[in-house]
């Protein structure tokens, strides 16, 4: 429950056992990032987590606890911020190596990418890096094929007819095994699907049926759930895209058409006809252009456009309707 402030006040009655974790987005050369930093774990390790802190009392509202604690570790403001989801799960890892707290509350943050710093050891990295399966701009990923196979063969093992068609249902509903229908925004669902199944790393806690070598099929594990976060922010993101013209706070000012046609491919993970793409954006009425051309590259000048913010007042649902340039096969 939230006050008219936006503070969660059960958890202000006892904010120690509340974490705050970021997913910061930003689009450079085409490439879709996420600002992750440097988290000490067993052993003295340190591995890939995204920015995150406990709600404190000095904290007047969660996201301004958000933002305080990525200045902090990062050095980087946020602009666009959006409450992605509250994870509660009694068997959650914590954001704390003791596991101190019973719930964190992730959110979604837009930027556009600048120099990180701070004390936690922050950079960008590509968050296909985490989720390889998920990326489809250069054909299908060849993680899928060793992943769906230990799919069905998960499937496969019960001897319960009825558990085993609502796994295959799941597989069909996630991975398009069966029936081949692929829907983007089911990241967490497949990211989940992956952890039950025992197929990643992290789910060694649970199943021990993952080994760390797993994770050049499956992408590379992160602190805690934070990868799990990342998933939802990713199916967030895609399906917002779709209607919500949130792509523009990953552009610069200015920018061309093939510009944003290569950021929405990146969230997405899928390649868009070009001609169709640019004229769906004419259709929406999403961009203007300006007296600006690109120089100094190879080809042709091209114009520079701009986002055209007066569209949010003419249409309730300005986006990309995403039609891939060919179904992932």
């Amino acid at each position: 429950m939230t006050d008219r402030q936006g503070r969660d006040t059960g958890a202000l009655a006892n904010p120690s056992a509340v974490g705050l974790v970021a997913v910061i987005v930003a689009a450079t050369d085409g490439e879709p990032r996420a600002l992750t930093v440097q988290v000490p774990g067993q052993a003295g390790g340190r591995s890939d987590g995204l920015p995150a802190g406990p709600l404190v009392p000095e904290h007047p509202t969660l996201e301004r606890g958000l933002r305080a604690w990525v200045e902090r570790q990062t050095h980087q403001r946020l602009g666009y911020v959006e409450q992605l989801y509250t994870f509660g799960d009694r068997d959650r890892q914590g954001d704390e190596p003791h596991g101190l707290h019973t719930l964190s509350v992730a959110y979604l943050a837009l930027v556009r990418e600048v120099r990180p710093g701070g004390p936690a050891e922050a950079s960008w990295r590509n968050w296909y890096r985490y989720l390889p399966w998920e990326d489809f701009r250069d054909g299908r990923p060849p993680a899928l094929a060793e992943i769906e196979a230990k799919l069905l063969a998960w499937a496969g093992e019960t001897a319960d007819p009825k558990l085993r068609r609502r796994r295959e249902d799941r597989l069909s509903l996630t991975f398009g095994l069966f029936d081949g229908a692929w829907n983007e925004e089911r990241v967490l669902e497949r990211y989940e699907l992956l952890f039950e199944a025992g197929l990643i790393p992290e789910a060694q806690g649970q199943s021990g049926a993952a080994t760390p070598g797993d994770g050049a099929v499956t992408g590379q594990p992160m602190a805690f759930d934070h990868r799990r976060v990342l998933a939802t922010a990713i199916g967030r993101l895609r399906g917002k895209i779709k209607y919500r013209p949130v792509v523009f706070e990953l552009m610069p000012p200015t920018f061309t058409l093939f510009q944003l046609q290569r950021t929405v491919e990146a969230l997405s993970g899928t390649n868009l006809h070009k001609q169709n793409f640019r004229r769906l954006v004419a259709q929406q009425g999403l961009v203007e252009e300006t007296e600006g051309v690109t120089s100094g590259a190879a080809g042709r000048p091209a114009r520079l456009v701009r986002f055209r913010r007066e569209v949010l007042l003419e249409r309730p649902a300005p986006g990309f309707r995403l039609r891939p340039a060919k179904r992932p096969g």
